[in-house]
């Protein structure tokens, strides 16, 4: 995937900053939008986990920082549930221009509350996922404790949330406490996704909004996670889900244009992107996600096959391919054809055919089953022909690998690719 820092203005013309995470070939199924939690900003862990497993899924994601929050201009203190809405609003009319307009919404704590209330002025909104959210905006107010009642007096008061100092004015309370989300009517599929452990907003919460919503509705637990989702495999796994989830609602009743023109393999290259944190690969091959990884006993994470095991993958997948093409052009009557491969390194003298008896090469072990009604004449003609796969002709035959560097690109802050740690 690749990710783009953009700007664009809310109503009040303030920039607000995101991020726009896209699959590789920029080419996605739909567009999402994604409201992060009270006080959190678009690089939350967890809300970079969940864009990004919705990116390998081919759904593209924009989130980006409320008004007065991480990159984005203005003055946190005079913003409101309501302003919050209006940034979304305004997210998904740039999207919309940009773009496309965004089918899937996603939100998470207060933000989820923030998308079943934008929902209605986003028209394009086929879907919607929250995590976490309270069913009430005004349920906010506990959560201040005794700030809440300072701030009444007071008209505001400075408040510590996750080790930071933020003004909340009574203004804020007054409208959270306005808001009526019993009278909302979602014109939308509905995921709900909340922890029973959530000690921030009680799991009850889910269940009204659940109840409160039509069909189609859909709940998920995220079990042992807590609000934040802190766990990377909870925010991994809700991301996971939601993906999946989603992908039904967002199909395209009507292709677009691009997919009406004769498909032509113009750039066939494989883009894989290896992280900070072990050696998890993310791989894209022509549109389709793919994860490589190493085993833990070689410091890796085991959450993918090992890029020799996907070189195997290759041969077996091509050997397959190559034998069924082969018999249907005969017509013999090949019903299935299963191939098993190994890899291992062996001293060359154990290899009566090398020249090199110093060295070590590359063994492959191939082993075949054919099913169908072949006779032996046929079995043995498919038996060479496995020799002539794609695959297996570049792997024995002379192969020259080159390799550039490319330069290293400044980044602007409107619509680029983000450079990838």
């Amino acid at each position: 995937m690749n990710t783009r820092n953009i700007t664009f203005a809310n109503n009040r013309g303030e920039q607000l900053a995101a991020r726009l995470e896209l699959p590789d070939d920029e080419q996605p199924l739909a567009y999402a939008l994604f409201a992060h939690c009270f006080t959190c900003s678009k690089d939350l862990k967890a809300v970079v986990n969940i864009s990004r497993a919705l990116s390998r899924a081919r759904i593209a994601v924009l989130r980006f920082d409320f008004t007065g929050l991480g990159e984005s201009e203005g003055d946190f203190s005079t913003t409101s549930f309501s302003s919050e809405v209006s940034d979304l609003i305004a997210a998904a009319t740039f999207l919309e221009r940009e773009y496309e307009a965004p089918r899937l919404l996603i939100g998470h704590s207060l933000g989820g509350t923030a998308v079943l209330a934008a929902a209605a002025a986003i028209t394009s909104t086929a879907a919607v996922a929250i995590i976490a959210a309270p069913f009430n905006p005004a349920g906010l107010r506990h959560l201040l404790g005794a700030s809440a009642e300072q701030i009444e007096q007071s008209g505001q008061a400075t408040v510590s949330i996750n080790g930071r100092d933020f003004i909340i004015r009574k203004s804020l309370l007054d409208d959270l406490a306005a808001q009526h989300p019993a009278e909302t009517r979602l014109k939308a599929a509905l995921l709900v996704l909340h922890s029973p452990h959530d000690r921030v907003v009680a799991i009850e919460n889910a269940a009204a909004i659940y109840q409160a919503a039509t069909h189609p509705k859909s709940f998920i637990s995220l079990d042992s996670a807590d609000h934040l989702l802190s766990d990377a495999r909870d925010s991994a796994y809700a991301g996971g889900i939601i993906a999946t989830w989603a992908t039904r609602y967002l199909t395209r009743s009507d292709p677009p244009a691009s997919a009406h023109i004769q498909s032509e393999v113009v750039d066939n290259r494989v883009t894989a992107r290896t992280g900070a944190d072990g050696f998890r690969t993310e791989l894209f091959a022509n549109g389709f996600p793919l994860v490589a990884d190493e085993p833990v006993a070689y410091g890796g994470g085991n959450e993918g096959p090992s890029p020799y095991e996907y070189l195997l993958s290759a041969l077996g997948a091509c050997t397959g391919m190559t034998i069924r093409m082969y018999a249907q052009s005969k017509g013999w009557p090949l019903e299935e054809v299963v191939v098993r491969l190994s890899h291992q390194k062996i001293h060359a003298k154990d290899c009566q055919e090398c020249d090199e008896k110093a060295r070590q090469i590359d063994s492959i072990d191939r082993e075949l089953e054919l099913h169908g009604n072949l006779d032996e004449v046929q079995r043995q003609r498919l038996l060479e022909i496995a020799g002539h796969c794609p695959v297996h002709r570049t792997l024995t035959g002379e192969v020259r690998i080159g390799t550039t560097l490319r330069p290293e690109i400044n980044i602007n802050v409107e619509d680029t690719k983000e450079k990838q740690p």
